[in-house]
């Protein structure tokens, strides 16, 4: 596997693929491909003032936002400067997608991608758990 991952590195420098690709006159190719397949959305670089509703209507313009949601600390109350939006389509995620992306809200240059669905199960790592010690 790890000889397959070499060739492929080789094969792909020698080729000029990498340049190519990052110069693609479709930037935005691959994540029309991902705009198939889910109505969330990530939404990094929110400014600590940004609150759910804001988020909503900077959103609202590109289709039924079902959710908008700004995470905020447990503790303390406070905007982590990432949310989630949650459209009641596919196509109007694309669009809010390819449209947002880099653009300026409340005062900060947002990132915005499709949401990765949380593993379940309940595992967040760290120690404890999962093993038992019988002497």
């Amino acid at each position: 596997m790890t000889f397959q991952r070499k060739l492929g590195g080789l094969i792909f420098k020698q080729s000029g693929l990498k340049s190519s690709i990052s110069k693609s006159p479709f930037p935005g190719l691959l994540n029309f491909a991902r705009c198939m397949s889910s109505s969330k959305l990530f939404i990094g670089g929110l400014s600590y003032s940004t609150d759910d509703q804001s988020l909503k209507e900077a959103f609202n313009s590109f289709g039924n936002v079902v959710e908008a949601r700004v995470i905020a600390d447990r503790d303390t109350g406070r905007s982590r400067g990432f949310g989630f939006v949650n459209f009641d389509n596919e196509d109007s995620a694309c669009a809010a997608l390819s449209s947002m992306d880099g653009q300026v809200l409340d005062g900060r240059n947002i990132r915005v991608s499709h949401a990765n669905d949380r593993p379940s199960g309940g595992f967040r790592g760290g120690f404890g758990g999962g093993g038992s010690y019988s002497g």
